[in-house]
This record gives structure tokens, C-alpha cells and sequence, in this order.
């Protein structure tokens, strides 16, 4: 089947839980909240909990976001920060994986890791090993940073140049690409107990990279994973992180202020996409999105209304002055907030450029302490939105954010997944196979059409196993 031959049916949303290895992730202040568990995200049991519970609601994924630093512009300090747990502490999130993989078979996770303070090398190895520990079901979501704190804690004297910072990526991405494609041929590893062979050294070859930001020469350690290359999520919306997610990304992370806004962005990716030689349907695209849903309409805004009484807006503006640079705190509740050029979050950034934003509009986008949209009211109600939106944008899904730990995704799993699956638009049941196969039957590996192929080992792509796997 290919990508385009999968339009002719109703599309079936895709959908990621989006969290955090820490208290506080997109909505702050609700860790006050009595019946909220977040601050137990240090507990092992928490997150394998979670897994499972997603696994039950059939979620495609868990995506964990990351940041390298902390959120110190606002009031030009940390004490709000800390206060209120706005994502600190926080820990690594790929040390949550292994053991989520091992109470779930099905459930994908997509990781966060900041490639500006990653040797090339260690990242590509611990990843592959992922990989392999959970069977397929790894992705990695690739960021390049914006926080100056980052760059003072790893010893740096500042962020570098947006654009230089995506050309690093290229090349950080290209090596991983040489690692994880061109090194170990797909039949190397042989086990083969009685001529004594567990790896052929004529299917192993050594990586020769001289570039501008890395050097690397060798072999690399791990044999191929399932997958080889984890999936590719990446959120750029500037130029430069526009023209490096579609060329590289398989889902990208978008938002909009309106349905006409969104699919023009959704147009303007298929179309990039395009450009680079890639199928218009290569990229998943997903909208972050905040659900509270109960029983009834009715009881939704009794529990909207409960849980603003916990949430903190401010808390929101301080995570939103680091995402755009500026402190929000200098100014009042009705001042326009000024355009500013920084090297932080292009895209959040330039609203400034196009439109008057106050204080007080950011209050109110932040009223349970986070800017994505939020959808309230029953199962059926946020089901109807949803397929609204998705068939309205030509989107693929959601990251939906939690609010009261564990309980919203409950509630979602509860009133919600039963509303869409009636009206055929989310799965019943998990398909078998790696978490790229999930989300775009067409086998474990990259497309054929995607960059990777430079990079992959000429005798293993004339490999008949080779092409099985890659266009099956």
C-alpha cells in the first residue's frame, strides 16, 4: 500500500500522550491540584503505570519532551520556576524507556534529546540500543535549543546563530545516518555457533567523517536494530527548521490560532516535502492539544472550573519568556509586548512581529497554565471536534498534554477513545510490527525517497532482505 493509496478511507487519528520527566510540563500549577500524582515522576511506578494505561487506550506513542537548562528570564531568575515546578526538576527522559517497553508491547515512545550538547557518537549508540531493547518502538525528537541557561551549564558562552545551529544539525544528522545505515550490513551478525562466527567482518564497515563540526572514524558498536534510524519528529517552523524537517522529519509538530492557519501550514509542509523528492503523506503531522472531558458537557465545565482554581497562569508567562527570550514580566498586563529579535523560538517569537499581544492575552491563553488549545466537554463532544479539525486541516493527530495526573488520560481513554472508534476514526486494535510500520504500513526502515538512502551500505541496499524490509 502506499502513502497516497491510504486517502481514500477516512483518515484514523493518530495520538501521543505528551509529558515530561518532571512535575510540570506545558500546564502549570495544576501539581497543586489534590488528586494530581505528577510530583511522583521521580517513582518508577509512575511512568510504567502510565505506559500501561496508554497501552489500554490503543495511544500510538508517549512522546516526552526535554529541555537542556532552565527557565530563567522571567523576573531574570528562578524563583518562580522553582516555585511552581516549571519543568524543575527535571530528569532524563530516556532513562524512563526500557522499562516502559518492558509492560508494554505495542506503545511507541518518542524521545527528546537535545543534539547541540550530544556527541554524535554516544547519542547514536544509546538510541540504537533502544531500538533494540524495545523491539522497534523508539523515536527520537530532534531539537537544536534555545535556552542561554543551557549554554552557560555545559560550559559554553552562549547559543549559537539560529541557522548555524541547523547546520550543525545536518551534519549531526548525517552521521547518525552513517552509523545507523552504513556500517553493519543487515546480515552481518551470522550467531553461527559451530564455524565460530557471531559477526561476519566482511559485512562490517568503518565510518570515515571529516566535517565541519564532527570528526568520526570506525566501526560502529551496535548491530542493526529493527528500525535502524529511530523516527524523526521535529517541530521547526522558521525557514531553516522548515527546509531541515521536510527534508528529514516523519511527524512534525505544528499549532496555529486557526483551523485556516493550520492547513496552511499543512499545505505548505506537503508542498516542502514534495520539493525535497519525498511523498506529500511522508510527514505525520501533529497538533498539541489540552482535553477536559467528563460524562456530560455539563460536568466538563464543572471540572474545567475546578481545576482553574489550581492552575497558574503566571506560571505559563515565565515558561513563555524563555520560549521567546524576553522577559514578560517587565511589562504590564495591557502593553503591547515588542518584537524582538532572539536566537530562542523563531516561530513563537515573531507573533510578537505580526500582531498586538499583551499580558493579559497571554493570561488568558494560559488560563490552566498552558498555551495549547484547549477542547472541553464530553466524550462525544471533543470527539466531534476533533475529526472537525483533523478533516478540516488535513492533520494526522495529537499530542494531548496532561492536566491532572493520571486522571485526564483516563478521562480521555474513559469518554473520549470510545466516541471516535464508533464513528470509525481511531483504531480498535494495535497492528503488529515497529513503531514506523504503525504509523505508515510501509515496513520498519525509511522510505527509499528519504536522504538516508546516501548514507546507507551499498552492497546491503542491493540485498534482497534489504528491500523486503524497506518497501514491504
Amino acid at each position: 500500500m502506499t502513502l497516497s493509496s491510504q486517502n481514500n478511507k477516512p483518515k484514523q487519528i493518530i495520538l501521543n500522550a505528551f509529558d515530561m520527566n518532571s512535575v510540570g510540563n506545558i500546564n502549570h500549577g495544576l501539581w497543586t491540584h489534590p488528586r494530581d500524582e505528577s510530583h511522583r515522576f521521580n517513582e518508577l511506578s509512575y511512568w510504567t503505570d502510565l505506559a500501561q494505561t496508554l497501552e489500554q487506550g490503543l495511544f500510538d506513542g508517549l512522546f516526552i519532551a526535554d529541555i537542556t537548562g532552565v527557565y530563567d528570564v522571567y523576573q531574570n531568575g528562578l524563583d518562580l520556576t522553582l516555585k511552581e515546578s516549571i519543568q524543575l526538576p527535571s530528569h532524563d527522559p530516556s532513562t524512563l524507556v526500557s522499562a516502559m517497553a518492558a509492560v508494554t508491547q505495542h506503545l511507541g515512545f518518542g524521545v527528546t534529546v537535545n543534539l547541540s550538547y550530544e556527541s554524535p557518537y554516544q547519542f547514536a549508540r544509546r538510541f540504537a540500543s533502544l531500538d533494540h531493547l524495545t523491539n522497534g518502538r523508539i523515536g527520537w525528537n530532534i531539537v537544536t535549543g534555545y535556552l542561554d541557561s543551557a549554554e552557560r551549564l555545559i560550559g559554553q558562552k552562549g547559543l549559537k546563530d539560529h541557522d548555524l545551529r541547523y547546520e550543525q544539525a545536518e551534519e549531526f544528522l548525517e552521521l547518525c545516518y552513517k552509523f545507523w545505515e552504513g556500517s553493519w550490513e543487515d546480515d552481518a551478525v551470522q550467531k553461527d555457533k559451530l564455524n565460530r562466527v557471531f559477526t561476519d567482518p566482511s559485512k562490517v564497515h568503518a565510518i570515515q567523517h571529516q566535517g565541519k563540526f564532527f570528526q568520526s572514524q570506525g566501526i560502529f558498536q551496535v548491530s542493526p536494530s529493527i528500525q535502524r534510524t529511530p523516527v524523526l519528529y521535529q517541530a521547526g517552523a522558521s525557514s531553516k527548521g522548515l527546509a531541515f524537517a521536510t527534508q528529514h522529519a516523519e511527524a512534525m509538530f505544528i499549532g496555529a490560532d486557526t483551523p485556516e492557519k493550520l492547513k496552511q501550514q499543512v499545505d505548505k509542509i506537503r508542498a516542502l516535502a514534495l520539493s525535497h523528492g519525498r511523498d506529500e503523506q511522508a510527514i505525520k503531522l501533529f497538533v498539541g492539544i489540552s482535553v477536559v472531558t467528563a460524562e456530560t458537557d455539563k460536568l466538563a465545565q464543572e471540572k474545567l472550573a475546578e481545576y482553574i482554581r489550581y492552575a497558574s497562569p503566571e506560571a505559563g508567562l515565565a515558561h513563555f519568556s524563555s520560549s521567546v527570550g524576553i522577559d514578560l514580566a517587565q511589562f504590564t498586563d495591557d502593553e503591547a509586548i515588542p518584537y524582538k529579535q532572539t536566537n530562542s523560538i523563531a516561530s513563537v517569537n515573531n507573533k510578537f512581529k505580526e500582531q498586538k499581544v499583551t499580558r493579559a492575552d497571554l493570561k488568558a491563553q494560559h488560563v490552566l497554565g498552558g498555551r495549547y488549545p484547549l477542547i472541553v466537554g464530553s466524550g462525544k463532544t471533543v470527539a466531534k471536534k476533533l475529526i472537525q479539525l483533523l478533516d478540516e486541516t488535513g492533520i494526522d493527530g495529537f499530542n494531548l498534554t496532561r492536566t491532572v495526573a493520571p486522571e485526564s488520560h483516563q478521562d480521555f481513554i474513559r469518554w473520549v477513545i470510545p466516541e471516535l472508534q464508533e464513528r470509525g476514526r481511531y483504531k480498535t486494535a494495535y497492528e503488529t510490527g515497529s513503531l514506523r510500520h504503525k504509523l505508515f504500513a510501509q515496513g520498519d526502515r525509511l522510505a527509499a525517497d528519504h536522504p538516508v538512502q546516501q548514507y546507507r551500505c551499498q552492497s546491503s541496499c542491493a540485498h534482497p532482505k534489504t528491500q523486503q524490509k524497506q518497501t514491504a
